[in-house]
């Protein structure tokens, strides 16, 4: 005997249903070979599950579009933010300040190692710290602004970033709870269609003809699978 193949994809899980409802053999609700409360139950459910997976679509396409121009923002950010600490090193190497110049971004006076640039954090974390640190240290004397890259430039490429960033947060956010919501409602989807194949089957079972009465449940969207052999 064949088994029953329950839908395993949103797609699959609409046409089984839509397969159903739209069947022309039975246009006379009063021949269903399933319950008109069941029938109505899924035209009420089935605009919703389809608009939620529209919308989950909808999401994941703004973040994956997002995605792109937030990785050229980080890997500019990144790349200023570098360079700016590194020409910082090179400035004080050259005695044109004095080590603690440093001290003004949050730096030991006597540490030239770059920090670690890695994550969005890192990158939030010291892009605000070289920005203010720049801006206080030559409004306190503390000799002549850094250039190649200029704090200007590095604050119009962290911010570019920062906004990038926070966007992706939102679309991240937006696409994780769409994704909610149709789980929430594949799971509902899930307990129509076997109610709706139970009933399908129930209807045709006093039928002696095994292939026919597969025949009839197939053409209300009921999916067999062949064993091995069969």
């Amino acid at each position: 005997m064949p088994y029953r193949r329950l839908p395993n994809t949103d797609a699959a899980r609409i046409r089984a249903l839509e397969t159903a409802l739209n069947n022309e053999e039975f246009s006379n609700i009063n021949n269903l070979p399933f319950s008109l409360n069941l029938r109505q139950k899924i035209e009420f459910f089935l605009p919703k599950f389809k608009t939620a997976i529209a919308n989950s679509q909808c999401a994941r396409d703004k973040q994956n579009k997002n995605s792109q121009k937030y990785g050229e923002f980080t890997k500019k950010a990144k790349l200023y933010i570098s360079h700016f600490l590194q020409v910082l090193n090179f400035t004080i190497i050259r005695g044109e300040l004095k080590p603690v110049a440093r001290t003004f971004y949050g730096i030991d006076e006597h540490d030239t190692k770059l920090p670690p640039l890695v994550s969005d954090q890192d990158l939030l974390e010291w892009g605000a710290k070289i920005i203010a640190g720049e801006q206080e240290r030559t409004r306190n004397g503390g000799g002549s602004p850094v250039y190649s890259p200029s704090i200007a430039l590095v604050k119009v490429n962290y911010e570019n970033f920062k906004q990038a960033y926070a966007s992706q947060k939102q679309f991240q956010q937006n696409s994780a709870r769409c994704s909610a919501e149709v789980a929430q409602y594949r799971g509902e989807a899930d307990e129509y269609i076997l109610t709706l194949w139970n009933e399908i089957e129930a209807h045709y079972a006093d039928l002696e003809d095994e292939e026919i009465r597969r025949q009839k449940c197939e053409h209300f969207g009921l999916v067999y699978v062949f064993r091995k052999g069969e």
